[in-house]
């Protein structure tokens, strides 16, 4: 395994050293920002597929990512590979408390609240927290996907103790956005009004996000399956269109009966 990553690393020092390739020479920060992420949800994607030779792959192609990043520092005088492997070690080692030293925590619960302690007294000793800006909700990045970010801050301030009681509570809440969305809907051609109505659907899909929550399903996770489920059910759709017709020239109901047969012909496979 050392072998190995260190075979690594020198291939991307080769590649960024005079000499190497022109590409990866060129390569900052901020450019591999788009492939870092795209190669993030590949993994992901592999992970979901349950194929693991794709995971193998896909993870490689993460880590080189991640060992890039690390070569462009190491070249400003910043940081490394082996500072990056040690300080996840040490971070690892301190926020374990209760498997490295002697502090309790029996259950998943009491482990994610162990957690957040720690990270919040380590962003107050680094000075990151003025007293003015401290919050329950800090370390949740912005760059995170919508429906991820919005659970994560959901999570933040269920612990401190905001939340709904119920998950039933969460649908009521739900039917109460949906009634504004349906208030705005009528004038929507106005500008303002478009305004308020984004505002709104974005309340709507908060409120959805907090149900899943609540039920303690990803939002994310279970978007992507539905969003997985109408693809398949389209593609069928698309394939049993009569040879001598378009798709877009159906009426809608020879589209909706389409639909149904996709349907049904899920729940007998």
């Amino acid at each position: 395994m050392s072998q190995a990553l260190d075979q690594l690393k020198e291939i991307i020092t080769h590649l960024r050293a005079p000499g190497g390739c022109a590409w990866d020479r060129e390569q900052t920060p901020s450019s591999l920002r788009s492939s870092l992420i795209e190669e993030a949800y590949e993994v992901v994607d592999a992970i979901e597929r349950e194929h693991p030779a794709d995971l193998e792959e896909e993870l490689g192609d993460l880590l080189i990512n991640i060992l890039m990043q690390a070569e462009i520092a190491a070249e400003q005088g910043e940081f490394t590979a082996d500072s990056i492997a040690s300080t996840a070690a040490e971070k690892l080692i301190r926020r374990h408390p209760h498997v490295f030293g002697d502090a309790s925590a029996e259950t998943s619960h009491a482990v994610l609240g162990q957690w957040e302690e720690i990270k919040r007294a380590e962003r107050i000793a680094k000075g990151l927290d003025a007293a003015a800006d401290t919050s329950v909700l800090d370390g949740v990045a912005r760059a995170f996907p919508a429906l991820v970010r919005a659970q994560k801050v959901q999570k933040k301030a269920a612990r401190v103790g905001f939340d709904w009681e119920r998950p039933e509570d969460v649908v009521e809440k739900i039917r109460e956005e949906i009634l504004e969305v349906e208030a705005e809907m009528p004038l929507r051609q106005e500008p303002a009004v478009a305004r308020r109505l984004s505002e709104e659907v974005g309340d709507l899909l908060f409120a959805v996000v907090n149900l899943a929550r609540a039920l303690s399903i990803d939002a994310e996770s279970a978007l992507q399956a539905a969003t997985g489920k109408f693809e398949k059910r389209f593609r069928r759709m698309e394939r049993a269109v009569p040879a001598d017709r378009e798709f877009k020239e159906l009426s809608f109901d020879e589209m909706n009966a389409l639909w149904e047969v996709a349907k049904k012909s899920e729940r007998s496979a």
